[in-house]
């Protein structure tokens, strides 16, 4: 086993967890309308053109543009006004030299135009349209295939569905899509002390905050969070709560006492679960130091510490971008993706170099300037964590960050 406390950097944590894994292979079919969230199985081309035909994106009039070259308010061109291009409806004429179809946005530009005059650089009198102003060949127009051509990719694979993607699917007329099943994590927590949410609590004991704050990333992530209520601190039972939970998921996130005994419990369970058992144990985080990241039979297994606030940000940390991997989502291997942002800082953060710190904030925009203002909480607090809506990042090199300077903060 890993000798407890051999930290070792975030980054570097993550990606020797990744090494060991490999994502889910299970794959379903579900309607477009029920994809938003999910990740796309492979790659999806266009089974026809998009827009599938040239249309005019402005009221107006359809042109041939050779015919408003030199046009201006000052020396106008003048064309015939031949008829007009019902939305929903194929023209029924080809344009000639020197006519103008009047034409509506989104109606199928006629055979001989190439452009549409807009409508407010034009004076209609009687049959006859006065262009005050010249257009190039494709002005004010959506070209048939200019959104997609036949067969290009539409949506790649890993890719999290966003509505911009459905909107495509639907506009493709694509009504099913292969997306990856969701992974199943199994949430546990452990300790004498904890009692359910809903329980009073007696002199001694604390409700569980961990499951519920742990199933909420793994669902937000994409996963399916499974339940699996407290066990004692007891190495037999918890033995066999875990191997129960693991066998029915695809990966297990438990929750540990903060006491060093208890640690040692965890990680003794967790190394008999299966090969090759626990890669990292100890990573240079605060708060969340004592965190166990381990690969049981082909099954990821994270060791978080009992205190709100740690547990937090070591699943915010780790248990996030497992679950996105495990979904079969593209992850950078430092497991931060895009979800940094930058801001101004308004107060001292003290940190100590060599850790990666995680100060929660309140994140404001100020004159058009994005501020994150610190609240100075212990790792066990989970109200003032709930007044935060981001969190501070201290690199692992800096040894505190001084009021004014710009720095890395985690939207929440």
């Amino acid at each position: 086993m890993t000798e407890l406390f051999t930290v070792v950097p975030p980054s570097e944590a993550f990606r020797t967890f990744l090494r060991a894994l490999a994502p889910l292979k299970e794959t379903e079919t579900i309607q477009v309308r029920f994809a938003a969230g999910r990740v796309a199985a492979g790659d999806l081309p266009a089974p026809a053109a998009l827009p599938g035909f040239s249309r005019s994106t402005m009221d107006g009039y359809a042109v041939r543009s050779a015919d408003t070259i030199g046009a201006s308010e000052s020396a106008p061109a003048y064309l015939r006004l031949v008829g007009e291009v019902r939305m929903g409806t194929v023209p029924d004429r080809r344009l000639q030299p020197g006519e103008a179809l009047r034409i509506h946005t989104g109606a199928m530009l006629p055979p001989g135009a190439d452009g549409v005059v807009m409508i407010e650089e034009t004076t209609l009198s009687g049959e006859e349209v006065e262009v005050l102003a010249s257009i190039a060949p494709g002005e004010n127009v959506f070209g048939a295939e200019e959104d997609a051509a036949p067969g290009e990719t539409v949506v790649t694979a890993g890719k999290r569905l966003r509505p911009a993607d459905l909107g495509a699917l639907c506009a493709l007329g694509i009504g099913t899509i292969g997306v990856v099943r969701r992974p199943r994590i199994a949430v546990l927590s452990t300790g004498d002390e904890i009692v359910p949410p809903e329980t009073v609590p007696q002199p001694g004991q604390i409700r569980d905050v961990n499951a519920q704050t742990i199933s909420t990333i793994v669902e937000e992530a994409g996963g399916s969070a499974q339940a699996h209520g407290i066990v004692r601190d007891d190495e037999s039972l918890l033995e066999a709560a875990v191997r129960r939970a693991l066998e029915q998921a695809d990966g297990l996130v438990l929750s540990a006492g903060s006491s060093v005994s208890s640690r040692d419990l965890t990680a003794r369970v967790v190394d008999r679960l299966g090969s090759p058992g626990i890669l990292v144990h100890g990573v240079a985080l605060w708060p969340g130091k004592p965190t166990i990241l381990a690969v049981c039979g082909g099954k990821p297994v994270v060791g978080l510490p009992g205190n709100p606030m740690s547990a937090l940000v070591v699943a915010w940390r780790f248990v996030r971008p497992l679950v996105r991997f495990l979904g079969g989502e593209r992850v950078s291997d430092d497991g931060f993706d895009d979800v940094l942002a930058e801001a101004e800082l308004t107060h001292n953060v003290p940190s100590k170099a060599g850790r990666e710190d995680y100060f929660p904030a309140v994140l404001r925009r100020v004159d058009g300037v994005l501020q994150a203002t610190p609240i100075y909480a212990k790792s066990s607090s989970i109200v003032s964590l709930a007044r935060a809506n981001g969190m501070i990042l201290v690199p692992l090199d800096y040894g505190g960050l001084g009021a004014g300077s710009r720095v890395k903060v985690v939207p929440l």
